[in-house]
């Protein structure tokens, strides 16, 4: 059968217009290699990166995914593994948009300040947790920052043995952004006194997702400026410094500090880090100028040299790991922590154990596309498999999952298998067979350039059948601004899906 559904149209849009070239000498690539990989693959904008001991922690944004904030563990900044996240739990006061958190550890305390809206009225504000041990989970402390239309990016920094809060404010007002700083308590939980501003954006040009360091009796501001995110993004990263915390700040003649580079680009918001050598290390995020928003913003890391001569630093971006396939047989008793679901939308009813994975939920009136259960694509090019072992009146199978409104998929229902799409939450279904025979049914679905898709059934995992649509990039779609589409497992209707087992392999 063939159909043509024009799902979420998308042409990729001119390059970003040329910026200023990054100064980027003495790159460290390994032999026989002509780019950069990531240190942490797949959407991680945002990131926050501490080292305590010999233990490196990192965090980033998730956006509207849930459980919230993704935590990594590294002994070297450049192997890292997924050990939880922040909020297994969405916090009672929160209603959305999970960004920027930045870790610290201060007298024995693991805290993450981190951005997100208040369910009372929709603003973005900073709130703080804590944990003894970051791998157990932390406690939420509520909100620390709260500063009119819009509070967001906190970035801490001590000063004379007094800790400060920093952050972006006035980016929703008729005015120049600010950051802004306030005085912490001693228990790291409220703020001091009255706001003070470091720098303001007189230009216009952007300034946001700050870190603060001291070095050569300095402190030094690095910023992001320019759009964050999306085709036309254009971050980079700026640098100023002053003798003093409050300022005032002189910016760097030769700014920006770090721009595109390699494949990579619209460089920025990060952190930077002492090794246990002395050197510092920056992580932050980029798009990869290839696979662009069907990746997201991946964890790059450079090094950060100082010149002995001015003081002021330069980047040199350190390649990471290729890309890895990823499977799950669902033998644990708890689910693997590369899973994510959109809270917004539907709360999943999961079970595993033995070789199955039980997947159900009860979607919201506006959600047409399901009960999702993705992870986060580490490129824009694969192939992904799963076994339905069981059949029902539910819808079964795999999926591509931007948002509740946006998403496509192959799946069974009963003895029938469908091909759909929910665009702009009208659902389609674009073509089909009808099948007998074995319980198990097994799926493939293999994408391409995160945008042409094709879709095959079988009843052995031996021969393949093929599903055409018409139009083979039905997945030629916009993800939404801040966040790439996810690849999972997708469950519609009253009775559960039960599956064997889920791989993605990269192409």
């Amino acid at each position: 059968m063939r159909v043509t559904c024009f799902l979420f149209v998308i042409f990729f849009a001119a390059a970003c217009a040329a910026a200023r070239p990054a100064q980027l000498p003495d790159r460290r690539l390994p032999a026989a290699k002509d780019t950069i990989d990531p240190v942490i693959h797949g959407d991680l904008a945002d990131p926050s990166v501490i080292r305590v001991g010999n233990s490196y922690y990192a965090t980033g944004t998730s956006s509207e995914w849930a459980p919230h904030y993704p935590l990594f563990k590294s002994g070297d900044l450049v192997h890292w593994k997924q050990t939880g996240y922040i909020f297994n739990k969405t916090p009672d006061w929160i209603s959305s948009s999970f960004w920027a958190p930045e870790l610290l550890y201060r007298k024995g305390i693991y805290y993450v300040y981190y951005t997100a809206r208040k369910k009372s009225d929709g603003i973005s504000c900073i709130g703080v947790a804590t944990a003894e041990d970051p791998e157990k989970g932390f406690t939420d402390r509520g909100i620390v920052v709260e500063f009119g239309k819009e509070a967001i990016d906190a970035f801490m920094v001590e000063e004379n043995g007094v800790w400060y809060i920093t952050f972006k404010a006035y980016g929703l007002d008729d005015r120049p952004i600010e950051l802004l700083g306030y005085q912490l308590s001693d228990d790291g939980l409220k703020t001091v006194g009255k706001p003070f501003m470091l720098m303001r954006d007189d230009e216009k040009k952007g300034m946001e997702g700050q870190c603060i360091v001291r070095r050569n009796n300095y402190y030094y501001l690095f910023y992001s400026a320019g759009g964050c995110c999306g085709l036309q993004c254009s971050y980079h990263v700026n640098v100023a410094r002053s003798r003093t915390l409050k300022g005032p700040y002189t910016r760097f003649e030769e700014n920006p500090v770090m721009d595109a580079f390699d494949g990579w680009k619209c460089t920025g918001h990060g952190t930077i880090v002492t090794d246990r050598k002395g050197a510092d290390y920056y992580l932050f995020h980029a798009y990869n100028k290839t696979t662009d928003v069907h990746t997201g913003r991946q964890g790059m890391l450079a090094r950060v040299n100082w010149d002995a001569q001015t003081g002021w630093p330069s980047f040199h971006p350190v390649t990471g790991n290729p890309v890895r396939n990823f499977s799950d047989d669902f033998s644990g008793i708890s689910l693997n922590t590369a899973w994510q679901w959109d809270f917004r939308h539907t709360q999943p009813v999961i079970r595993t154990g033995k070789g199955r994975l039980y997947l159900s939920g009860t979607p919201g009136a506006e959600n047409r596309s399901g009960t999702a259960l993705t992870i986060r694509p580490y490129s824009a090019n694969y192939e992904m498999t799963t076994a339905v072992l069981n059949r029902n009146s539910a819808l079964k199978g795999l999926t591509v999952y931007a948002d509740a409104d946006q998403a496509f998929g192959i799946g069974i229902k009963n003895d029938s298998i469908e091909i759909w799409c929910v665009k702009e939450n009208i659902r389609k279904v674009l073509g089909g067979v009808k099948i007998n025979g074995a319980l198990v049914c097994y799926f493939k679905m293999t994408v391409t350039d995160g945008r042409r898709t094709r879709f095959y059934w079988s009843n052995d995992q031996r021969s393949w059948n093929e599903l055409r649509v018409e139009d083979a990039a039905i997945s030629q779609f916009l993800p939404p601004w801040d966040r790439s589409s996810r690849p999972g497992l997708l469950q519609l209707g009253a009775d559960p899906a039960v599956f064997g087992f889920f791989r993605i392999r990269y192409l």
